[in-house]
């Protein structure tokens, strides 16, 4: 697309970087199909290797289609640029299309209040006709909490948004604009303060854990609280609308209308079901539908604030609270910038959950079936005010548990699709199955940031409970394997297909992390000596994996230390939570009973992020996930050692061990912040004893049971 003076954007499609791409994914290919060649007769080979390299051929196997559906994403890459500075050119503001906002948290004391109240301050502040934006937060465990910290943020608000405005500043999101160096003036002060006091009371009230009395002043927001009755608790309590603030009605200190800002948790009762998060999106889309019906949709974590106010007339987003190495990976590279550029060349990316901009319409079935449903530019019209006593009772009856159950089709045809903890992607997935389109906007500067988790057992049951889910889609009626790929055709579908079976790394990560080690320490060579030809097909095909990766890393302004780190989370993961991911899935078939969505904390002890910023590994509780890294860590470090020992008294050795010592070498140097938690550590973030004792056990009998078997 050429660029002209009134353009909204440009598409350029990188040709250098897709001939490159199909050019090493044509020689690569063709060195997977000789290195399946050279298994054929590694069957006929001597026991035990021959037994030995069928669970190498299985990991090859593995390896191989992870790698062939994931060159989808580079077979067509794109990038786009775009200036809002021209929308003038062809709208003014009464031809904006109006928003409607969807915030989401769940518990209050594992997703402080504080940070929520930011991120709707970020967006209450955003560069765009105030009229047309309406925010509503989605408070799922029902906290009085929440709705006190809602009604300071808007009464802040008022004072905040038109400060942001007039000053023409960048960050609205208050608690990082307060963090930062400012040219100090006393309406600076001013505001500083009534965020100081604001964000007092908060905490105040959120470590007490009760809103007292004394708290509530206004008559209208006694009322709201008093829906809090003795019966009422997280999983078992009456929807509750709460308009705490009001654009046709409520004005900032300087006059102007203010947007919308409404607090809504849906009903709940324990003989329903409510879909986790997917439910609550599902409960916002109908309430904001019986309230302002805007065209557009955006959805956000409470935990990720607009970083951009110009946002809407740009439309990813990126984390922030990272150490400068990104110790635990948790920018997420691949999954937020390199594979939804590539899908983007491909008819678009997938829906990450938060930081999206929707079509309403798309949330109502494929483009032709909802042809006919008036969501156009001014349905966001009502003839009601949104506090209006009937608004109220349609958006209350609506928000209720049985809504869903009358014969509708939410959650299957209709909303966020349910089934799977992995909502964002199974829902994205089936509005491209239906034929809609989407776009990836990557801006140069992030147009939302998000907070991440800072200890190892955090990072790791979130990445458990996103590869349940992806398990989930596999299984599915709609199963990117079958439906996928007659819907988008093989390529578009090879990308789903990658990422629904990424719980399977663990079989060939776990098998190359102790089957090479375990045989070295029996002197049995499962690979071919360096003297040998076919050494080099395995050297080329370990390298040029990597090198492929770290460009595609460094292209996306990574480092190379935060590539490093990445490759060892994405290591760790396979080890440990897509394990423990793959097993809970299979027992859940098997009938038996598995835990539910649990909430990634948003806390953070200023321990862990002390250490944290020092990239340092936090173990501290005594999780199982620990284990298998444990396990693995020693059985490599014995492996390493005795291959080093036997070199140097059998030198000759080394021709034939050299690829078993250089895999079990890789994986020391991997492993090292574990060996340093177990051995050498006395702070909080150590290695619970428990944990060392079991896999030490572990670990011998794992060695001892090979040995055996081998025999």
């Amino acid at each position: 697309m050429e660029e002209s003076s009134s353009s909204l954007h440009s598409l350029k499609i990188m040709h250098g970087r897709k001939l490159l791409n199909r050019i090493f994914a044509s020689v690569y290919g063709f060195a997977i199909i000789a290195l399946f060649y050279h298994h054929l007769f590694t069957f006929t080979a001597v026991p035990p290797r021959g037994r030995l390299s069928i669970f190498m051929l299985i990991s090859d196997f593995i390896l191989a289609f992870m790698w062939f559906t994931s060159q989808s994403f580079f077979m067509n890459p794109v990038t786009r640029d775009q200036f809002p500075e021209n929308l003038k050119q062809w709208v003014d503001n009464n031809d904006y299309p109006a928003i409607d906002i969807f915030i989401c948290t769940a518990d209050p004391f594992k997703e402080p209040p504080l940070t929520t109240v930011n991120t709707v301050l970020s967006v209450l502040g955003y560069d765009y006709p105030t009229e047309k934006l309406s925010v509503y937060v989605s408070d799922d465990g029902g906290s009085k909490l929440i709705l006190f910290a809602l009604i300071e943020a808007a009464e802040f608000a008022r004072n905040w948004v038109p400060y942001c405005r007039e000053n023409k500043i960048e960050q609205r999101c208050p608690e990082e604009y307060f963090r930062r160096n400012h040219t100090i003036t006393s309406q600076f002060r001013i505001i500083e303060n009534l965020y100081l006091d604001m964000k007092m009371r908060i905490e105040n009230v959120v470590e007490r854990g009760e809103v007292g009395d004394e708290c509530i002043s206004d008559p209208q927001q006694r009322q709201a609280f008093s829906k809090w009755t003795k019966g009422f608790t997280p999983r078992d309590h009456p929807a509750i609308i709460q308009v705490l603030l009001e654009s046709d009605k409520d004005k900032d200190i300087k006059g102007y209308s203010i947007p919308n800002l409404i607090y809504v948790s849906r009903e709940k009762s324990t003989t329903s079901l409510h879909h986790f998060k997917a439910g609550a999106l599902n409960a916002l889309l109908r309430v904001s539908e019986a309230m302002t019906n805007a065209p557009i949709i955006l959805t956000l974590d409470c935990d990720m604030y607009s970083n951009d106010p110009q946002t809407p007339q740009r439309f990813p987003q990126r984390y922030h609270g990272l150490n400068d190495d990104d110790l635990y990976g948790g920018d997420n590279v691949r999954t937020f910038r390199i594979s939804p550029s590539g899908l983007d060349g491909l008819g678009g990316p997938d829906n990450c959950g938060t930081g999206c901009f929707f079509n309403r319409r798309a949330l109502f079935g494929s483009p032709s079936s909802v042809t006919s449903l008036e969501h156009s530019g001014d349905s966001h019209t009502r003839s009601m005010a949104i506090s209006s006593v009937s608004s109220i009772e349609i958006a209350s009856h609506v928000a209720s548990c049985n809504y869903e159950y009358n014969n509708t089709e939410w959650g299957t045809k209709v909303g966020i699709k349910y089934g799977t903890l992995v909502e964002d992607i199974y829902t994205g997935y089936m509005m491209h199955c239906e034929g809609w389109d989407s776009i990836f906007c990557d801006t140069e500067r992030p147009a939302f940031l998000g907070e991440v988790p800072i200890n190892l057992e955090d990072v790791l049951s979130q990445v458990k409970r996103w590869a349940f889910g992806h398990l989930e889609v596999l299984s599915c009626k709609y199963s990117p394997l079958t439906f996928g790929t007659k819907a988008l055709g093989i390529l578009r579908a090879n990308c789903y297909i990658h990422y629904v079976f990424w719980p399977i790394w663990c079989i060939p990560v776990t098998l190359y992390a102790s089957v090479p080690q375990l045989s070295l320490l029996n002197n049995i060579s499962i690979f071919p000596k360096v003297s040998n030809p076919w050494f080099f097909l395995y050297v080329f095909l370990f390298f040029g994996a990597y090198a492929h990766d770290f460009v595609q890393f460094i292209l996306f302004k990574g480092t190379t230390k935060r590539w490093w780190n990445d490759q060892r989370m994405w290591y760790v993961k396979a080890l440990s939570p897509f394990l423990f991911a793959s097993i809970e899935y299979l027992t859940k078939k098997l009938g038996i009973t598995t835990k539910g969505f649990n909430v990634t904390s948003k806390v953070v002890g200023q321990d862990e992020r002390k250490m944290y910023d020092r990239s340092v590994f936090t173990f501290g509780i005594p999780s199982p996930m620990f284990v298998p890294l444990a396990t693995v860590s020693i059985i490599n470090l014995i492996a390493f050692v005795k291959g080093i020992m036997t070199v140097i008294f059998r030198m000759e050795s080394l021709d034939e061990l050299f690829i078993q010592l250089f895999i079990a070498g890789f994986a020391v140097v991997n492993c090292l912040p574990i060996y340093e938690a177990m051995l050498l550590r006395s702070d909080h973030g150590r290695m619970p004893k428990k944990i060392v004792i079991t896999s030490s056990v572990l670990a011998g009998v794992l060695c001892i049971a090979f040995s055996l078997i081998v025999s």
